[in-house]
């Protein structure tokens, strides 16, 4: 288990960096992220290089047993960088530049960027490819995090060579992007430029080409850094560390070429659903290898700085939520940063070693994290431990929630809505793209799929043929991989699996929003000035199964007709009234149901509790944990986190990790938790 954080000794003056080293053995760390910021110091000028405080902070570092992460430094350029080249700067969708100042202000498209933060890795690599420190090597940071899209000259530019790869001819982009529509044809790539600023809405296709575009700027980066770095005979991992369900980039792209999936994750103390929510990005990262641990690269030791309020960590929250990384499969467990900085933006930020020093709660917290973590055996790779595939898409996500929809959709929020009901019910869940349900899982849960691509559409009607039970719906197979309408309609690649076709869309006023506004100079207003109130029965729908149990549907209550397949719940109240809310069809030798709304949390309960018994799902403990309980599994490592307010005993069958003791129950305080070794078969029910 690798145990460490950033570490940023160029901030810091020679005569604190024995102390460092020594701390950090206190502490119990392993391994460090160094240099990621560091491309001034390296190289101060253009032709002006200094490795020597380098050689010097990674010879001490190995001398005490401290592993290097060793980190490309090309983050963000040095400001000499950007007054010589002013072409680095990226720009915003006006065209003005961003400035040196920040962080990532460059444009991962500029030659020139490339070119410079090309020679810098070059040395580096040459110079410490070979080093016995280096263990790992950091490609970039958080790349896109500050500056998910621009659309600088250089970004034009990239982006007709992006597009004639794409299309190879004028006419095939033309026909993609539906160009005959307010006479947007283009005739030559000259007149192709990024979407930036216009005075209504853009080109949904152009702007979901944008979006992919990005993403593979920044991949591109990445892998012309780990190129050179292999190429200097480099044999360590290399990685660069994600962020999660991050919006502007497609990681299920980046994930083939990454040795290790490193990700960083900062959860909110005063979001209400932190815990659902921290679990849901672990098993997102964990999902994009399956079968392979990852690394947590970044988290907080204690309060961080760039939130409105930024309030501390409970007592025992940071070791509850390294369990939680844990027991989703995380080897390596990191912080930003190790000693708090004196000066910039984020030195209010916490880190291991804080400015009032090793009395504080969060010195005794982190080392003894650091002896948790190293009294830990070799821990089991993650497994199939996943009988639940959650279908979560970034194509379909960006495409989801452009402009100019029947609805506005939160993509991200209403599936941590599903996977919050499953989370309460103690089910482990992968989270993949469509093209990625297979035999692995008893079921696969698709709604909101509005952007369905070929290839993922025929995964999921052979994995319901196969045996799967899928469950998919609403807005979903609505367009091609170009946003555009198939012809046919909708549902036309997963209606005759499910049996149903879609007439219309019938949306409802999302539950959060209490009133619509369409003013004159508002994005998407055609200038009425009107303000309306929402009613009740454009809020929301009741649906009933036949059985006579009822559940609330929001977002939309869409009329489908039935025409293969058992109704199995039926809208009582809303537009579509009388119509099918839920239906089933066998089809091969598995079912495929759909679902015409978004149901509240009972009603996630109330159909989940159908699939899941068609599906024959097993939760960890072979039925819900306790309220507040977290249960997660990696192969025969069963973790235990006790997230609530009050003691709890865990009645389960094992061999508790640390002692080697048989043990039938677990007796759990708040923030508390327990791994232990306790294969499928021998669990037994949890109970409170």
């Amino acid at each position: 288990m690798l145990y460490g954080a950033d570490y940023n000794p160029d901030q810091w003056p020679e005569h604190v960096w024995d102390d460092d080293v020594l701390r950090m053995k206190e502490a119990g760390v392993t391994t460090v992220s160094l240099g990621i910021f560091a491309w001034s110091r390296i190289q101060p000028a253009p032709d002006v290089w200094d490795f020597a405080w380098l050689d010097t902070v990674i010879g001490k570092l190995h001398a005490g047993g401290i592993g290097v992460n060793l980190a490309t430094a090309t983050a963000s350029p040095p400001p000499w960088a950007t007054v010589a080249h002013p072409d680095i700067l990226a720009a915003d969708e006006n065209g003005a530049p961003y400035w040196h100042g920040s962080r990532q202000h460059h444009s991962p498209a500029s030659p020139t960027y490339r070119r410079l933060a090309a020679e810098l890795v070059r040395r580096l690599a040459e110079r410490y490819a070979q080093h016995p420190a280096v263990v790992m090597w950091h490609v970039g940071n958080e790349s896109g995090c500050h500056l998910p899209v621009e659309y600088s000259d250089a970004a034009r530019d990239a982006f007709r060579g992006w597009l004639r790869a794409r299309y190879e001819t004028i006419a095939a982009l033309n026909a993609a992007w539906g160009t005959d529509f307010w006479a947007q044809r283009y005739g030559a790539w000259e007149e192709v430029f990024p979407p930036r600023r216009a005075p209504y809405s853009r080109n949904p296709s152009q702007v979901l080409d944008y979006h992919r575009f990005m993403s593979d700027m920044w991949l591109e980066c990445y892998l012309a850094e780990r190129d050179i770095i292999r190429a200097a005979g480099a044999t360590q991992p290399i990685s660069t560390n994600m962020m999660g369900p991050f919006k502007p980039a497609d990681y299920t792209t980046w994930a083939p070429h990454i040795d290790v999936i490193t990700d960083d994750c900062y959860p909110d103390p005063l979001d209400p659903h932190r815990v659902r929510n921290t679990a849901f990005q672990r098993d997102l990262v964990r999902s994009l290898k399956r079968g392979r641990p990852w690394l947590l690269m970044e988290q907080a030791a204690d309060a961080v700085n760039w939130r409105p309020a930024n309030p501390s960590k409970r007592d025992g929250q940071l070791a509850a939520e390294t369990a939680q990384s844990v027991g989703r499969g995380a080897d390596g467990i990191f912080f930003f940063q190790w000693r708090q900085s004196r000066a910039g933006s984020e030195k209010f930020h916490s880190a291991m070693l804080p400015h009032a020093g090793t009395r504080t709660r969060t010195w005794r917290e982190v080392t003894a994290l650091g002896a948790t973590l190293a009294a830990l055996p070799e821990l089991p790779a993650p497994g199939d431990d996943a009988p639940v595939a959650l279908v979560f898409d970034w194509e379909n996500w960006w495409a989801v929630e452009a402009a100019d929809h029947p609805n506005r959709i939160d993509y991200l929020a209403l599936l941590r809505e599903w996977y919050g009901a499953l989370h309460r019910r103690g089910i482990m869940v992968d989270i993949v793209k469509p093209e990625h349900v297979d035999g692995r899982y008893r079921l696969a849960i698709a709604p909101f799929l509005y952007l369905l691509r070929d290839e993922g559409a025929a995964a999921l009607e052979g994995f319901a043929a196969a045996g799967g039970v899928l469950l998919t719906g609403p807005f979903s197979d609505i367009v091609d991989a170009n946003d555009r309408f198939r012809e046919g309609g909708f549902l036309t690649q997963l209606g005759p699996v499910l049996g149903v076709a879609l007439e219309d869309f019938r949306p409802l006023v999302p539950p959060a929003l209490d009133h619509i506004a369409e003013r004159a100079g508002e994005e998407g207003s055609h200038g009425s000035g009107a303000e309306t109130w929402v009613a009740e029965d454009v809020r929301e729908a009741r649906f009933a199964l036949g059985d006579g149990r009822e559940a609330v549907g929001t977002f939309f209550a869409e009329a489908l007709f039935a025409d293969d397949s058992a109704v199995v719940a039926s809208f009582t109240t809303g537009p579509s009234r009388g119509r099918p809310a839920l239906t089933r069809r066998a089809h091969g030798e598995g079912s495929a149901w759909y679902l015409a709304t978004m149901p509240d949390d009972a009603g996630l309960d109330l159909i989940l509790g159908l699939v899941i018994e068609e599906a024959a799902v097993e939760p960890v403990l072979g039925d819900a944990p306790p309220a507040g309980v977290e249960v997660a599994r990696r192969g025969d490592l069963v973790t235990l986190i006790n997230h609530g307010e009050t003691d709890v005993v865990v009645d389960v069958a094992g061999t508790d990790i640390r002692s080697g003791a048989a043990i039938s129950s677990v007796a759990l305080g708040p923030q508390e938790s327990a791994f232990l070794l306790a294969p499928a078969r021998v669990l037994t029910t949890a109970a409170p």
